[in-house]
This record gives structure tokens, C-alpha cells and sequence, in this order.
């Protein structure tokens, strides 16, 4: 078979072969460095995964809410300022000016995947002579679960919303002694009460979250508030997270509505996940320069060992552009067979740590997160890394002087 392969390949692989402690040792060199690569760029996948599944199980990517009402300076009929002592109001419940209208823009708008409008407020739950202050928030199941997914995470019941139906969290339901099936009695500031059915609890994975958050059909809470056919705020979700901060500056600036994206309303996670996807990118850079100094230092051992094979290669016809090829096809072999060995050991890595870390109930730390394109773009990183690291020892080679090589 070898007589079918290119010259350059022939000798590649026999100068491998002739040295196969060398060759041995930068391939486990280069395995060891993918594979740091390999474990470091799934737990950071994974990382992501479980940050994104904690921050967002319970919220919108963005948020459109009212502009906080502010108090204007009094002006006599001159425009003259007559008070200049400014009190900040209290802020009411208020609706949300030609939401429809806004909802179609939303829609409209490219990169915005979901869109809901609800109506959220505070409200007092009671059972029997247990009591709870809430957020109430009103919802269209149809578009609000789309954009946060209450039915995957309920517990108990099901996540049903008529006209008299709530779904609690979990902690809410220890507080009160509630189950599935009881009456909680719901009042707001302003007097009025409705008597609901506990359809489902769920658990959103935030101990705050579950004591604080119950859900409502949006007209329920519409007829509560004293609000029919209003909302208070408009929920998104954008097809990229990340960009979820971009686009809310771009709502911002079209329309007069706030737009809070869950990077502005969770900035510390967020500069901690930016943080660690600095470090790794260091971390991958720093091991990249080990791994080609590595091979470079092969090659050029190789290049001095193998000067007499090369100054007779160089006498009997070989150009150099040939002997060019024969070590780039080296570095690229050896950072290529390096990188299936390291993909290896990274992935048997977060495996081995995944299933021996977890939370004390038992269940998983994170989610396992291995995406097949963080293999092939190592392996590719890998070869590219071997290709230029070999090429200073390949033009040292080609450019030998055969006379000179072959004397020694």
C-alpha cells in the first residue's frame, strides 16, 4: 500500500517510526495537553449549562417594564420653578401604554424567540390562619410558558391555570401545610379577594423564588388588580442569552419602556461566568504555546539528528519543497494523533468527575455537557498547532545545503 502513498508521506512516517521514544513522548505531551483542554472546555460548558438552567429557570431573558414614576419640578405660568424640593412618589400598579402594540413590535424584532404579556403584583395568601405575602403574577400559559417552562419543573399537581386555579412553589406549600387540591384565599391592597384552587407546585430551584412566586391565568389577576385588560410587563427570550443585554438596549432606545435583561438584573453571576471563560481561554492559549514548543523542539532534534538522510535525499533529486512537506506532515501527524489520544482522556475526565460529584441529596452537580464540536475544532487546534510548530524546522531542513548535510 505504501507504494500508492506520496513520497512525503512515506518519509514522514519512517522518520516517526525510526524515533519512536520521541515520537511517543510528544504525542503523550500533546495528549496530555488536549486533554486538560478537552476537560477544562466541557466543565466550563457544563458550568454554563447549569448557570444558565439556575439564573433563568425562573425569569424572562428580558423583562419590559413601566418607566418608575417620577415627580416633576412645580413651574408658575412663567416656566418659572416655584418648589425645587423634588419627593420621589410612591409607585403604583400601573398598566403598560398600548402593550399590544408593543407585544407586535417585539414579535417583529429579529433575535426575540418568545414573547408574554403578564401582569404581576403583590398579594397576601392565606390558609387557615397561615399567611404569606406573595408576587402574584398573571399569565397566558400558552406564550408565558414557552419563555419560563412551569410544567417541567412542577412537583405535584399539574401545571393547569383556569380562571380559579394557582400554582405555588414548594416552599410556599411547606409555609402554608398546603397540598394539591386546597383553597388558598388571595387579597391585594386594594380589598379584593378571589378564593383559588391549588392546581400544581412547583420547583424552580430557588429556595426564594418558590416562597415568593405563585402563578395565575392573566385574566384572574387582571380582575385582582383591578386592571382588565392591562399588564404591568412584557416577557422575552431572545435566541442567544448573551446577546440578551444588546437587545434590550436596542428596545430601550426604540421605544419608552424599560427593558431589564437577566445579564443587567444578575450582574455578579455574570461577570463570574465571564470570568472563568477568561481563564480557560489563558489557560487553552498558555497549553497550545506548551504543546508547539514541544513539538518544534522534536523537530529540530529530529532536523539535526537526521541531517545526513536529508543532504542524500537533497542529492538524489528531492526538492525542497518536498523535504518542506515531509516535516510539516510530522508536526501535523503528531499533534493530530496527540489530539484523539487527549480527547480521550478529557472526555473519560468529566465523565469519571461528573458521576462522582454530587449535591448532598444526590442528585447531579451539573449537567454533563459534551458537544461533539469541542472535538473536532481540538483536533483541528491540535494539527494547526503541529503545522506551525513544524514549519521553523522545516525550512531549517529544506534549506540545508545537500554537500554540507551529507559531510557532516
Amino acid at each position: 500500500m505504501k507504494r500508492w502513498m506520496p513520497f512525503e508521506w512515506i518519509a514522514a512516517s519512517r522518520f516517526l517510526l525510526e524515533g519512536r521514544l520521541q515520537t511517543l513522548f510528544i504525542i503523550g505531551g500533546v495528549a496530555i495537553g488536549v486533554g486538560v483542554i478537552v476537560f477544562m472546555a466541557g466543565m466550563l460548558s457544563s458550568l454554563e449549562a447549569n448557570f444558565i438552567r439556575r439564573v433563568l429557570t425562573s425569569q424572562p431573558h428580558i423583562q419590559l417594564v413601566v418607566p418608575d414614576q417620577v415627580a416633576r419640578p412645580l413651574r408658575n405660568g412663567g416656566g418659572v420653578i416655584e418648589d425645587a424640593t423634588i419627593q420621589r412618589p410612591a409607585q403604583r400598579i400601573i398598566p403598560m401604554n398600548q402593550w399590544p402594540k408593543i407585544r407586535d413590535q417585539m414579535l417583529a424584532m429579529p433575535g426575540i424567540t418568545g414573547v408574554s404579556p403578564t401582569l404581576s403584583g403583590s398579594a397576601l395568601v392565606a390558609r387557615g390562619e397561615a399567611n404569606r405575602a406573595i408576587n402574584l403574577v398573571g399569565v397566558d400559559p400558552a406564550t408565558y410558558f414557552g419563555i419560563v417552562p412551569i410544567p417541567d419543573y412542577i412537583v405535584a399537581g399539574e401545571a393547569r391555570l383556569t380562571s380559579e386555579d394557582i400554582i405555588i412553589g414548594t416552599e410556599l406549600a411547606k409555609t402554608l401545610g398546603a397540598t394539591v387540591g386546597d383553597k388558598l384565599g388571595v387579597s391585594v391592597v386594594s380589598g379584593r379577594n378571589r378564593v383559588l384552587t391549588i392546581a400544581g407546585i412547583v420547583d424552580l430551584g430557588n429556595k426564594g423564588t418558590n416562597l415568593r412566586n405563585t402563578y395565575v391565568a392573566l385574566r384572574t389577576a387582571q380582575s385582582l388588580e383591578g386592571m382588565i385588560g392591562g399588564v404591568t410587563t412584557i416577557d422575552l427570550t431572545v435566541a442567544d442569552v448573551w446577546d440578551a443585554e444588546i437587545i434590550a438596549q436596542q428596545i430601550a432606545a426604540m421605544t419608552d419602556i424599560e427593558a431589564d435583561s437577566w445579564i443587567a438584573t444578575n450582574a455578579q453571576f455574570y461577570s463570574g461566568i465571564k470570568a472563568q471563560i477568561m481563564g480557560n481561554t489563558m489557560i487553552r492559549v498558555f497549553v497550545a504555546l506548551s504543546v508547539a514548543f514541544g513539538i518544534a523542539a522534536v523537530l529540530v532534534v529530529s532536523v539535526i539528528q537526521r541531517s545526513r538522510e536529508i543532504g542524500i535525499l537533497r542529492a538524489m533529486g528531492t526538492s525542497r519543497g518536498q523535504i518542506l512537506r515531509v516535516f510539516l506532515i510530522q508536526g501535523g501527524l503528531l499533534g493530530f494523533l496527540g489530539s484523539l489520544f487527549g480527547a480521550l482522556m478529557g472526555a473519560a475526565g468529566i465523565i469519571e468527575y461528573h458521576a462522582y460529584t454530587m449535591q448532598p441529596d444526590g442528585t447531579e452537580l451539573f449537567p454533563l455537557v459534551l458537544d461533539r464540536w469541542l472535538f473536532i475544532d481540538t483536533a483541528l487546534l491540535a494539527t494547526l498547532t503541529g503545522l506551525l510548530a513544524a514549519l521553523a524546522p522545516a525550512v531549517r531542513a529544506a534549506r540545508l545545503d545537500p554537500v554540507v548535510a551529507i559531510r557532516g
